[in-house]
């Protein structure tokens, strides 16, 4: 199995995307999948000018010279894709968006009745990936997470790929707290490495395991005021009024 992941988070391997991620792809590793990391900061994809070449011109390959060539050579073969993205503004990162954008070229212009929706089927040779989602949030709430999920699964269908499901992460600072106090979220990290293990040997991720991912860590007060705290520590740093 080969899986082609997407790290989305401008913190790149220093955030809290990456402290869910590592362990879920250490789990899919030790399970044999052949594993590959993207950081989307380090590349240079422009956006979509929907100029339509890809479609007409030079079929299956964007007239912009940047790293999306090289990106959707990976994707061809991959046989998981998973886009591991911070929450923003209710949904994912810019740079994750302008990746996906630019991903037309694996897709043909006319289109096809697929499940009763008009979709653009494949192009030939492409594989049809299992996607995963990977997902922290600083707020407290799981429904947070909801436009993105549906964002990403409406993605999976126009793709015809596969929704395997999605690793979330609520109040992630609190898992930085527990550490600072002696107390880390092991069990946390423990599920994201058995949700690895999971999608390689099964091909699918339990429900039971995604939710072990999702666990509250501390109440809701408690985590609003140690936030709260930290953003003044931030402004006393800074030097906000």
């Amino acid at each position: 199995m080969r899986i082609l992941a997407f790290n989305a988070s401008p913190r790149k391997a220093s955030g809290n995307t990456h402290r869910i991620l590592s362990p879920f792809l250490e789990g899919a590793a030790e399970a044999g999948a052949s594993i590959e990391t993207v950081m989307a900061r380090d590349l240079t994809v422009k956006p979509c000018t929907a100029c339509m070449s890809c479609w007409f011109r030079t079929p299956g390959q964007c007239v912009q010279d940047d790293d999306m060539a090289e990106v959707l050579a990976k994707l061809r073969r991959a046989d998981v894709m998973v886009l591991a993205t911070p929450v923003y503004v209710d949904g994912m990162v810019g740079t994750l968006k302008v990746i996906l954008d630019r991903m037309i070229p694996l897709i043909h212009p006319e289109m096809e009745l697929r499940d009763g929706h008009m979709r653009h089927p494949p192009v030939e040779g492409r594989t049809r990936p299992k996607i995963v989602l990977v997902s922290v949030c600083g707020l407290h709430e799981m429904d947070n997470f909801d436009p993105l999920v549906a964002h990403v699964q409406a993605i999976c269908r126009n793709m015809g790929g596969e929704y395997v499901g999605a690793l979330l992460r609520p109040h992630a600072h609190g898992m930085e707290a527990l550490e600072k106090f002696g107390m880390p979220a092991t069990h946390v990290l423990d599920a994201c490495r058995e949700a690895g293990r999971e999608l390689v040997v099964d091909g699918t991720i339990r429900a039971e395991t995604l939710a072990r991912v999702s666990e509250t860590l501390m109440p809701l007060d408690m985590y609003l005021n140690g936030a709260n705290d930290a953003m003044r520590q931030l402004k006393a740093k800074h030097g906000a009024a």
